[in-house]
């Protein structure tokens, strides 16, 4: 049995919290907004964000931060990814040298490009950070659903660690080195998923779909390669995986965000009607960043970009992708003659 403190009460968090402690470990949930922790006090389930999920009347819910950091042998970060740099802040004091911290939210921070695990090694450069990522809506875990995740850390010991703290019957658990590339997986697929809602809203199809997302990736890929990420990475379960389940799944903020735009709404009205961070929003601005830096190509999401933050009608845009010169699908591969 492991003490592990989950920081961050919402719908991930909260679904995790419940994993943790069926698989046996003294799981301590943690949240900043006191109204929020009275609320899982007095229901034992998060009534807005995950209803029907019971959490167990022995889990200790606690605003106190120093308490929940104080010799737990795993910290799992579950906080939106906007407020992934305050809260490690807030943290460093009562982190201990070599903590693991395992950042489960999934973002690129837009001002400085940093991914979240180099936002935490920066607040907090005692740490052991690592990452777990993958297609797993808190919805479906929340109930026990079958699901797949991969963790990756510096070293093969601590993934093996977490995966056996994370793994059971309906958790199953691989493990990686690229936590860069397992990190920019989970961050920019929310940026295609948006365009793939907004399809959705227009009206388009399947096909439009498999486009968007066959061709996601193939954006993502190049940009993660280029800034020294693996490319298997991007046709695993933190890249094709999860970019599929975001661009499909009734539960993904990010589709419905984007199918809200489809259908009219402005950004700001689609956000509040989803009623939760939609993660893919924060992140554009930085892939777009990404891609400049790096001088990768990356057409979508910047045709996302101007929807998002230019006005750009959402049909336009997806006539522009379609309207761009003509292209080679495989250019690493040689023609016989």
């Amino acid at each position: 049995m492991a003490k592990i403190s989950v920081l961050g009460a919402g719908s991930w968090g909260t679904a995790l919290s419940l994993l943790l402690f069926n698989n046996g470990h003294d799981v301590t949930l943690w949240s900043a907004l006191p109204d929020e922790v009275n609320m899982l006090r007095e229901k034992r389930e998060h009534a807005s964000k995950l209803p029907g999920v019971k959490l167990p009347e022995v889990m200790e819910i606690t605003t106190d931060l120093e308490r929940s950091l104080k010799d737990p042998d795993v910290a799992v970060l579950a906080v939106p990814s906007p407020f992934t740099r305050s809260t490690a802040h807030q943290m460093a004091p009562y982190v201990r040298e070599g903590q693991k911290i395992v950042n489960v939210a999934k973002g690129v921070e837009e001002k400085t490009l940093m991914t979240l695990s180099e936002i935490i090694e920066q607040e907090i450069p005692n740490a052991d950070v690592c990452v777990l990522s993958g297609p797993s809506h808190a919805e479906e875990v929340g109930k026990g659903l079958p699901t797949t995740c991969v963790v990756s850390s510096r070293t093969r010991e601590t993934a093996e660690y977490l995966q056996s703290i994370f793994m059971s019957p309906v958790f199953r658990v691989y493990t990686t080195p690229d936590i860069l590339g397992v990190e920019l997986g989970g961050a920019l697929k929310n940026v295609i998923a948006l365009a793939a809602g907004t399809a959705d809203g227009l009206g388009y199809g399947d096909n439009t779909k498999a486009a968007l997302i066959t061709r996601g990736i193939a954006e993502i890929a190049r940009l993660g390669v280029m800034m020294g990420a693996k490319a298997e990475t991007f046709y695993g379960l933190s890249g094709i995986g999860d970019l599929i389940v975001t661009c499909a799944s009734v539960h993904s903020r990010n589709r419905k965000a984007g199918y809200l735009m489809g259908k009219g709404y402005t950004m700001d009205e689609a956000m509040a009607e989803v009623k939760m961070v939609v993660e893919g929003v924060y992140s554009a601005k930085a892939a777009k960043g990404l891609s400049e830096k790096y001088e990768v190509e990356m057409p979508i999401i910047n045709e996302v970009n101007k929807v998002l933050f230019e006005g750009k009608p959402a049909s336009e845009a997806v006539m522009d992708l379609m309207l761009r010169d003509k292209k080679v699908e495989t250019p690493m591969l040689p023609w016989e003659d």
